[in-house]
């Protein structure tokens, strides 16, 4: 069981968790590359940031988290993640992921993150 952290805040949330919430978490907010003992944890995510609010920017934050979270898949952990992306307003993109896990337990989680209006 690892600690759980806040995907709000990116501290820890005080409890334990024995989900892949954290693995997910950190798959996804760290940027690719930038984690010294692990330059292939991560995601490109961080460069959408930047880019335009246009309909394209569904597909590529899709792809970049599928393959942010393909290790997960690899390594055994999980068995099946399906993401889906879903606009609550203008400037803002969520990532909507599902993840089932190796026990066969599915798992949702949800990553907001901000585009330039």
């Amino acid at each position: 069981m690892d600690t759980l952290l806040d995907p709000h805040t990116g501290s820890y949330a005080g409890n334990r968790t024995s989900t892949l919430a954290n693995a997910v978490y950190l798959r996804l907010a760290t940027p690719l590359g930038s984690w010294w003992a692990d330059p292939s944890l991560g995601s490109r995510l961080h460069e959408l940031q930047r880019a335009k609010d246009l309909s394209r920017i569904d597909a590529l934050a899709r792809q970049y988290a599928k393959q942010a979270l393909e290790p997960l898949l690899q390594d055994g952990r999980a068995s099946r993640i399906v993401v889906d992306s879903l606009r609550p307003q203008p400037g803002w993109l969520v990532l909507l992921i599902a993840v089932t896990a190796a026990s066969g337990v599915l798992q949702t989680f949800r990553h907001p993150f901000q585009v330039v209006g």
